[in-house]
């Protein structure tokens, strides 16, 4: 609008011109070329203007879209981030309550077992140790029996894997019969059920494996520095939290010393007959690696 403007001013100039003036203007070259200036060079910055008004527009609108995609993926991605949460908070608090089933049912399984004999004190389902020293199991007036294979006794220190597995209960059943190992398979258990407490799941830890020379060498006495690759639990979450409870719980710091004492004796025991292979696989039960994470945090390996 301003272009035609512009030319429909510049010709009535021009139609209004003295003729004379007019053929001056023609014969002067550099006169002329600046009347062409000053009639199209206007026209020029008018067109110049708007296409940069345009030009901006459009930059202004493609921010907006800019802007508003990337606020939707950051709604997005915080959504997601929420949705996460809850389904791990979900499958946490579905995981526990499948292990607290597991651990009554081994209890209900192993009373069981015992319920002929109304006297004797049996394994029950998960709670806290009452004193600083493990009641003792009604086990000893009773015979022990053929002696434990290392298969079953390994099999008994890893603890029945759920309330399906048949064999596992028949080799608990059978290594209850033994005074000492149905003291350690107590203490453990208390020890299990305290450490699951908060949140600490031996099958969730996975340790370094010590040679088994140097499992002989604890059996056998050995202490401090020369034992320390039996520190295999690296977990630091698992360490934290173990001492912690360790320093603020006296009755949990007891069960954990009297697992550790039962331990060391049931372990140097079995070590006098057992081969290589059978004390590696026998370090890599739930058992072994609670006493590996206990033995950490007390210092036995220092």
């Amino acid at each position: 609008m301003l272009s035609f403007s512009w030319l429909g001013l510049i010709g009535w100039f021009f139609l209004t011109l003295d003729p004379v003036q007019a053929r001056l203007s023609a014969r002067d070259p550099l006169g002329f070329m600046m009347t062409i200036l000053g009639v199209f060079l206007p026209v020029a910055l008018v067109w110049v203007a708007a296409s940069a008004a345009r030009t901006a527009r459009t930059m202004r609108e493609e921010s907006e879209r800019l802007q508003a995609a990337i606020d939707a993926m950051r709604l997005s991605y915080v959504e997601q981030q929420q949705m996460a949460g809850v389904s791990l908070k979900r499958d946490m608090e579905e995981r526990i309550d499948t292990v607290a089933r597991a651990q009554a049912v081994l209890g209900a399984e192993v009373a069981g077992l015992h319920a002929a004999t109304p006297t004797e004190k049996v394994l029950e389902a998960p709670r806290r140790p009452q004193a600083p020293q493990q009641p003792t199991l009604a086990l000893e007036a009773r015979s022990e029996g053929d002696p434990l294979p290392p298969e079953d006794f390994i099999r008994a220190m890893n603890f029945p894997e759920n309330e399906r597995d048949t064999e596992g209960f028949r080799v608990l059943r059978r290594a209850l019969e033994h005074h000492q190992t149905a003291q350690l398979i107590t203490a453990a258990q208390d020890v299990l059920t305290l450490l699951s407490q908060e949140s600490i799941y031996m099958d969730d830890l996975s340790p370094h494996r010590a040679n088994a020379s140097i499992w002989r060498g604890f059996a056998e006495g050995l202490r401090g520095e020369d034992i320390r690759d039996l520190a295999g639990v690296r977990d630091r979450s698992s360490l934290a939290l173990t001492s912690a409870r360790m320093k603020r719980d006296p009755v949990f710091r007891d069960a954990v010393h009297h697992f550790l004492r039962m331990f060391d004796r049931v372990f140097s025991a079995f070590c006098e007959d057992a081969t290589d292979s059978e004390i590696t696989r026998m370090t890599d039960t739930r058992t072994a690696r609670a006493f590996m994470l206990c033995g950490a945090v007390a210092g036995i390996f220092e």
